[in-house]
C-alpha cells in the first residue's frame, strides 16, 4: 500500500475515475477503482482500503446502497462525490454513514485537503 494510504474511487464514469486516479497518485496515494457498487463492495472486502470516494448516481447498486453495505467495523471514511447538490441528498448521505459530501465539480486542492483531514482522524500519523 502507498505511504499515504489506499483510496478506492467508485464512479460509473471512466473519465472521472481516471482523472481522480491521476490526481491522487500524484499526491502519493495508492489508488484502486470500481465502476459500480457491487465491484466497490468486492474491493472493500478484498483490499485494505483507507478511504472511499463514492459517487451516488450509478446504475444497479448506487452509492446509498454501497454505504448501507459497508461493514461498520471496518471504520473506512467515505466521501460522497455527486453532481446532486440538494440538501436532502446531502443529509441522506451523512445519515447513512458518509463522512463528507463534495459536490461536483470540485477542485483537486479541496478534494486532497478533505482526504487528508479524514485520514488524519482515522490513521494517526497520516
Amino acid at each position: 500500500m502507498g505511504e499515504q494510504g489506499r483510496i478506492l474511487i467508485v464512479d460509473d464514469e471512466e473519465h472521472v475515475r481516471k482523472l481522480l486516479q491521476r490526481t491522487l497518485e500524484k499526491a502519493g496515494y495508492d489508488v484502486i477503482t470500481a465502476a459500480n457498487g457491487q465491484e466497490a463492495l468486492d474491493k472493500i472486502s478484498s483490499f485494505d482500503v483507507s478511504l472511499v470516494l463514492l459517487d451516488i448516481m450509478m446504475p444497479g447498486l448506487d452509492g446509498f446502497g454501497v454505504l448501507e453495505r459497508i461493514p461498520p467495523g471496518l471504520n473506512i471514511p467515505v466521501i460522497m462525490l455527486s453532481a446532486v447538490l440538494d440538501e436532502n441528498t446531502k443529509i441522506d448521505s451523512l445519515g447513512l454513514g458518509a463522512d463528507d459530501y463534495i459536490g461536483k465539480p470540485f477542485s483537486a486542492e479541496e478534494l486532497l485537503t478533505r482526504i487528508k483531514v479524514k485520514l488524519r482522524r482515522t490513521r494517526p500519523g497520516s
